[in-house]
């Protein structure tokens, strides 16, 4: 199995320091600020990351079980919300999924929708975030 690596370096005391992020891939490479992740910073922050990884893992997820039920997805729309709280630590995450599936009914779409956000490797990560709620719709 693949391993993937992304690289954090941070100059300087908290909230005057300045940080870099890069992934392996080169996809993405660019600066985190304490205004970033706590604030309102033009920057990324880690949290981001985190609903991006989240978001695209459960999507995908969610497309192979689709197919596997022989209805695959036209197309599925994914959003993740982090919320961070005091600690800070990760308080919520609320994924919400739009989805266009041929040939499926809603009762179905619901049962791989929870499916696939209890399976899908990022949300096994974040099992210890205390909430992790899911609207999907199909459209």
């Amino acid at each position: 199995m693949p391993v993937r690596l992304a690289n954090a370096v941070w100059k300087g005391s908290l909230k005057e320091g300045k940080g870099h992020l890069r992934l392996e891939s080169g996809v993405y490479e660019g600066p985190y600020t304490w205004a970033s992740r706590f604030a309102s910073g033009p920057e990324t922050n880690p949290e981001e990351l985190i609903g991006a990884a989240h978001a695209g893992c459960y999507a995908m997820f969610l497309s192979a079980l689709l197919t596997n039920n022989n209805t695959p997805p036209e197309e599925l729309n994914a959003t993740a919300k982090v919320h961070l709280g005091d600690g800070p630590t990760i308080t919520k995450i609320e994924l919400q999924m739009v989805a266009r599936v041929p040939g499926i009914g809603k009762e179905r779409f619901q049962e791989l929708a929870l499916e696939a956000k209890a399976r899908c490797p990022v949300s096994k990560a974040l099992a210890a975030v205390p909430e992790i709620s899911l609207d999907a719709q199909l459209v």
